[in-house]
C-alpha cells in the first residue's frame, strides 16, 4: 500500500493555515435587505453591469460569458425577470457577463450568498437548460446559473456546534455557517487525473460538491492509495486521528468524462 502521509489535522489548525478571506464591499453595492413582497434579495445597483477598469483587467481572469443569447434583467413574460450567473471552481459567484472574474468582481455579501445558494437547484425550465443547468429562483426572478465544475463548492471546514468533537461541517460558497453540509470523511473522493476532491452535496444540485483547491491541498496529505497507487481513487483517509475506509460512492454521480479517468487504470 502506498501512503502519501498518514497524518491528522483538526480543522482548528487547518483554519489557521487557510483563514477565511476578509470580505470587502461588493463591487455591485448589494444592499442587505429583503424584498418584503417577494422575499427576494435585492441589489441597490444594476446587475447588468459588465464593465471593468484596466487595472482590474490586468489583475483578473478574463472569462467568456456563455454563448447563450440573453440580456441581464430581461423580461420574457409579464412580471418575470431573468438574470444569469457563473460559479468558478473556487466557489465564487459572478454575473455571467462580467468580463473580468476575480475576487474584486465576485459577490461577497454573505446574506445574499446564503439566500442565493439555499435556493439553488437544477434548472427545470427547458430554455437555457443546456447553457445554464442550475437555477436559484427568487419570487418573480429566475436566476440561471452555470459553473466551471460544480455549483456547490466547499470553501471552509468549520466546527459543528452540535458535535464539537466530530469531523465538522463543510461551508458552501463563502456563506460561513449559513449554508453547510455535514462533513463525512469516508465519502471524500479524489479523481486521479485532475486531482480534484469531491464530497456529497444536496441532491437538488446534483448530489456532488467540489472541495476548494486550497482545502483539498491540505486534506490530500491525509489520503492513502491502494495497490494501484495514484492511478485510482484513494482508498483511505485519516481525519482527526481516525482512519476511514473511503466509499467513493460519489463516483456514481460523476459525468461520463470524469468517469473516463478511471477507465483502463
Amino acid at each position: 500500500m502506498l501512503i502519501l502521509r498518514n497524518i491528522s489535522r483538526p480543522f482548528g489548525s487547518l483554519n489557521q493555515l487557510r483563514p477565511c478571506s476578509p470580505f470587502r464591499e461588493n463591487c455591485w453595492n448589494l444592499s442587505s435587505k429583503l424584498d418584503a413582497k417577494g422575499d427576494c434579495f435585492v441589489a441597490s445597483a444594476s446587475r447588468n453591469c459588465s464593465t471593468s477598469s484596466p487595472a482590474d483587467s490586468a489583475k483578473g481572469t478574463v472569462l467568456n460569458r456563455s454563448p447563450a443569447q440573453y440580456e441581464q434583467g430581461q423580461s420574457p413574460e409579464p412580471k418575470i425577470r431573468e438574470y444569469f450567473y457563473f460559479i468558478d471552481h473556487q466557489g465564487q459567484l459572478f454575473l455571467d457577463d462580467a468580463r473580468v472574474k476575480n475576487f474584486i468582481t465576485c459577490f461577497k455579501d454573505k446574506k445574499f450568498l446564503a439566500f442565493f445558494f439555499r435556493r439553488l437547484k437544477q434548472n427545470s425550465f427547458e430554455h437555457y437548460k443546456d447553457s445554464f443547468p442550475y437555477l436559484s429562483p427568487c419570487g418573480v426572478e429566475r436566476n440561471f446559473v452555470r459553473c466551471d465544475d460544480r455549483p456547490i463548492v466547499f470553501t471552509h471546514i468549520i466546527p459543528d456546534p452540535d458535535e464539537p468533537t466530530g469531523p465538522g461541517l463543510l461551508s458552501c460558497n463563502f456563506t460561513g455557517d449559513a449554508v453547510t453540509v455535514k462533513f463525512e470523511p469516508e465519502k471524500v473522493c479524489m479523481l486521479p487525473i485532475s486531482g480534484r476532491i469531491y464530497h456529497p452535496a444536496p441532491r437538488k444540485t446534483g448530489g456532488v460538491g467540489l472541495i476548494k483547491s486550497s482545502i483539498a491541498i491540505d486534506i490530500s496529505t491525509c489520503l492513502e492509495f491502494g495497490e494501484k497507487g495514484e492511478y485510482s481513487p484513494p482508498t483511505h483517509f485519516t481525519w482527526m486521528g481516525k482512519r476511514y475506509t473511503l466509499t467513493n460512492e460519489v463516483l456514481d454521480l460523476m459525468t461520463d468524462s470524469e468517469k473516463s479517468e478511471l477507465e483502463d487504470r
